[in-house]
């Protein structure tokens, strides 16, 4: 893993050396915690800035015969679980952990050492020495990645209250919001879309007893994150959601949801298509950029989910049939007028042709690049899964107008991943260029493009 990785051809080094590497960041989409920013956190170890939260991490150790207590548990020290951690990363090699980890004690604490057992205590040691220095701090780690701009993921009801401290600070990095209004169409357990429902009516000032009072309320909340710099939503969900409704009939699923009363399988369907259509509506009003993260299911073990909540490493690849549903959603919004700059990821590579032909059925020449194919998102974003979507990207749409990486991490130690990913698309195009594929007297072009995917493009597309 010299400075060459992964870059195979003497026009991948060149590309990648030459334009990509001196790229500034853009994080469009992830899940930092914004209090870490705006409180500057210091890390008290490599255990905590590298393993907590991290449950591909912890999928791994798991796999690898390691107990729960040192992944998740509080009976542990420090030590005892990075050690665990050192234990499992010798048995990585072909999965991107082994790559990441190397990447990652290289580029943020200039290790070049193996990490396994026997350098286990000499590395952990040596990195808690510098995470004490004020430079590895959350913002120093951002610093020291040329991070120009990071979009966190928030719930309408949050307070945004460490953006604004941020922002107030002086810090450099732009830190904005981004709507994630997944809770507001949750109406699948009444009392706990009750309970949402109240926070969102104190918050905006709205009092809730309907279904137009909770749109109003949305609203406000949509307005209070625009005026903080936000430019983004983001959708969470296992299948796109395309149902015929009318609107008394979405009155009525409000209002018999809002009592308590479970909802029918069709009525919860109906309620989610209402919901996006008007959360495409708000975004497409304020020219903000749609996300839509589709294809996983999630806590599907459910002893552990009790035990640990969600978001520990339990989820997996699903297969739904969403192409139509797809179709119809992205057509009902266009035929208003309404259908706003969107990003579509799947979590299924099978999905990979029908999203990169979804793109051009929406594309209106008002934007180039409207309707983007999101990079390999959670289980394909490594280098195959990447390699995969930018392929398909390519014979079917416009490489070139792609807005590239991002984390999707709650850890700042993530962004090599846009290393990662830069790598592997001056790999892919050099390749390209040196068995004739792309003439080299476009040379300059392919420069240009080199430098648009890992940066230009998200800085035009987005607008920050």
């Amino acid at each position: 893993m010299d400075e060459n990785f992964l870059l195979q051809t003497e026009t991948a080094q060149k590309l990648y050396h030459g334009h990509a590497a001196k790229m500034p960041i853009i994080d469009y989409h992830c899940h930092l915690i914004p209090k870490m920013v705006a409180d500057d956190h210091k890390f008290k170890s490599l255990t905590e800035i590298w393993l907590g939260g991290d449950h591909y991490k912890w999928r791994a150790m798991r796999t690898n015969g390691i107990d729960e207590r040192y992944c998740t548990g509080t009976d542990t020290t420090d030590w005892e679980k990075f050690e665990k951690w050192a234990e499992t990363v010798p048995y990585t090699m072909r999965n991107p952990l082994y790559h990441w980890t190397h990447l990652e004690l290289k580029t943020a604490f200039g290790i070049d050492k193996i990490l396994n057992p026997k350098t286990a205590r000499e590395i952990f040691d040596e990195c808690n020495e510098k995470l004490a220095k004020p430079e590895y701090s959350a913002r120093g780690m951002m610093r020291r990645y040329n991070v120009e701009a990071v979009c966190t993921t928030d719930d309408p009801i949050d307070s945004l209250e460490y953006h604004i401290q941020t922002r107030e600070s002086g810090f450099e990095v732009k830190m904005l919001p981004t709507w994630r209004p997944d809770k507001a169409m949750a109406v699948e357990v009444p009392a706990d879309f009750k309970a949402y429902m109240e926070k969102l009516s104190e918050v905006s000032g709205v009092t809730i007893s309907n279904f137009d009072d909770m749109i109003a309320a949305l609203h406000k909340r949509h307005d209070f994150f625009a005026e903080q710099g936000c430019k983004l939503s983001d959708h969470g969900i296992e299948e796109f959601y395309a149902e015929d409704y009318t609107d008394a009939e979405i009155k009525a699923i409000f209002n018999k949801v809002y009592g308590g009363s479970e909802l029918t399988k069709e009525e919860i369907l109906k309620f989610k298509s209402a919901m996006l259509i008007v959360f495409g509506e708000m975004d497409a009003d304020k020219g903000w950029t749609q996300q839509f993260h589709y294809g996983a299911i999630r806590n599907n073990n459910t002893k552990m989910f009790k035990l640990l909540g969600p978001d520990t490493g339990f989820d997996s690849i699903g297969e739904f049939t969403t192409a139509k549903a797809m179709a119809k959603y992205l057509d009902k919004l266009n035929s208003r007028g309404k259908l706003t700059k969107t990003i579509l990821y799947n979590l299924n590579p099978s999905a990979n042709e029908v999203i990169a032909t979804m793109l051009g059925n929406f594309q209106d020449g008002t934007v180039a690049g409207k309707i983007q194919f999101g990079s390999g998102w959670w289980f394909l974003d490594q280098k195959d899964g990447m390699e995969k979507q930018m392929n398909s990207l390519s014979v079917l749409g416009l490489l070139s107008r792609f807005v590239g990486m991002l984390t999707d991490s709650r850890s700042f130690l993530s962004y090599p991943r846009h290393e990662y990913f830069r790598r592997t698309l001056c790999n892919l195009v050099g390749r390209d260029v040196e068995n004739g594929e792309i003439p080299y007297a476009e040379i300059e072009r392919v420069n240009q493009m080199i430098e648009d995917i890992s940066y230009n493009n998200a800085k035009n597309f987005f607008q920050f």
